[in-house]
């Protein structure tokens, strides 16, 4: 990428996560622009990747789509919101309207559901997506009123009753509360919830400590977790370097939601 300085990069954020991981001055590939597709980055995540390549968090735009709609959404930095696509209308429902093996959403949190009134070839009607977006709302973008929510949250499924889901969107913007500049891989080991940090050699305990009560206080799933004796806790671990080859498995499995089954060991 130094060689070929590009001026414009189209990727997914777990790969771009990667390549910013293992550069030692990623500013020297002189990306300019950068779309991102396939995965949901959090606010905090652009902000720490632009901030490595040299650019403003508004020079990267982040995308939702998927094959049955296209594009469905895209990142407005001005209003810090995702902005539905023309010719996509929403709404959303309650997840207990999909069925009785799921159990209600929080205040403010809904499924997505689309209608596509441009594809003539494969038209959608009240398509259920199956993604929780939080804050669905009209505002005015542009002088023109827009469909609009405040982020992607996490994906339910028909599996959903056998265990919970945990949107390492959210995961990932607590850390980027007290760390900006770290690299962050989310597993299960054994019965706990085990968030690795890279790059960050300069983080204590206290601080590593912050970091895990932030994730327990801010994110409701993993306290009920906890709780209710699925997750047996935190680990919050710094790790002293880039481990490469686990960071390819991390891209070639990267999910937005970190499944946790009862029971797992």
């Amino acid at each position: 990428m130094r060689r070929i300085r590009p001026e414009v990069l189209y990727t997914m954020p777990s790969i771009l996560d990667r390549i910013l991981l293992a550069a030692e001055d990623s500013r020297a590939f002189g990306v300019r622009q950068v779309v991102l597709v396939g995965e949901i980055a959090a606010p905090g995540w652009i902000e720490r990747a632009a901030g490595r390549l040299g650019i403003e968090p508004d020079a990267i735009v982040d995308t939702y789509g998927s094959i049955e709609i296209g594009t469905i959404a895209y990142y407005d930095h001005r209003h810090g919101r995702y902005l539905l696509a023309e010719g996509i209308e929403a709404e959303g429902i309650g997840a207990e309207t999909l069925g009785e093996a799921y159990e209600p959403l929080p205040a403010g949190e809904q499924v997505l559901v689309l209608t596509s009134t441009v594809r003539e070839a494969f038209p959608a009607l009240r398509y259920v997506t199956y993604d929780v977006v939080r804050d669905l709302r009209d505002i005015v973008a542009g002088g023109v009123r827009r469909q609009s929510f405040s982020g992607i949250v996490k994906r339910i499924g028909p599996e959903l009753k056998h265990g919970e889901k945990i949107s390492v969107y959210d995961i990932e913007n607590a850390v980027y509360r007290h760390i900006r500049d770290a690299g962050v891989r989310v597993n299960v080991s054994g019965n706990a919830l085990r968030v690795h940090l890279y790059g960050v050699p300069e983080a204590d305990e206290a601080l590593l400590g912050r970091v895990r009560e932030e994730l327990q206080d801010r994110i409701p799933e993993i306290g009920a977790m906890i709780r209710g004796g699925m997750l047996a806790g935190i680990d919050v671990v710094a790790e002293a370097g880039f481990d490469d080859e686990q960071s390819r498995a991390a891209v070639k499995n990267k999910k937005n939601i970190l499944h946790v089954k009862v029971g797992f060991a």
